[in-house]
């Protein structure tokens, strides 16, 4: 079923990201939690993380999160997973610009929380952290259109990336207009291949 957001997220009292990620490392009966990291770790109006947990993930980056939960992947999830291990890397972690639930990009809201961005970006700070050389795979799409502050977003993220040295990657064809491919309808084979993100930002 497809998730249609309730309310804006101004509405909600948001779970920062520290205290979702203490209770994604607290023993679920809900999934495995030595398998899956998944902040919060609730089904809710918006989502940090979601992915396995391994020495050597890659980070893939969409727009916006939809219904994918432990152990019920969607489609794109499934994508990420099978090329992450498809070229090397132990584990996958699906991050998103924006963390707002919307199966459709169309339903988004049209005015970014700056509180729910705050917290996600703290999100992503951390997956970098764990990781000794973060692989960053940028798979947005030209969704990243759909709203105008979707590309500031993108910004604040590759700033945190080049504070952590940070490599980025895309996969597939790259649209007209320079944006990285979506995960979906990509070869279950495709490689990975290095993503100017700089020059992107500046065309963007």
């Amino acid at each position: 079923m497809a998730h249609v957001p309730t309310v804006a997220t101004t509405e909600l009292e948001l779970l920062t990201f520290q205290d979702a990620l203490e209770a994604a490392n607290t023993p679920s009966p809900d999934y495995d939690i030595q398998k899956w990291l998944y902040a919060p770790n609730f089904y809710s109006e918006y989502r940090y993380l979601l992915g396995t947990r391994g020495n050597d993930p890659l980070i893939c980056i969409g727009i916006n999160p939809s219904t994918a939960k432990p152990d019920a992947l969607d489609n794109t999830l499934k994508s990420v997973e099978r090329i992450a291990l498809g070229n090397g890397y132990d584990s996958f972690l699906m991050f998103n610009v924006y963390a707002q639930r919307a199966t459709s990009p169309d339903d988004m809201e049209k005015v970014y929380n700056p509180a729910l961005h705050r917290e996600n970006l703290e999100a992503f700070r951390y997956i970098l952290s764990i990781s000794g050389h973060p692989a960053v795979w940028a798979a947005w799409g030209a969704i990243i259109e759909k709203r105008p502050y979707l590309p500031e977003c993108v910004r604040d993220l590759v700033s945190a990336g080049e504070e952590f040295g940070a490599s980025w990657y895309c996969a597939g064809a790259i649209t007209k207009k320079g944006h990285p491919h979506h995960p979906l309808y990509l070869r279950k084979d495709e490689k990975l291949k290095p993503f100017d993100v700089k020059t992107y930002l500046e065309q963007l």
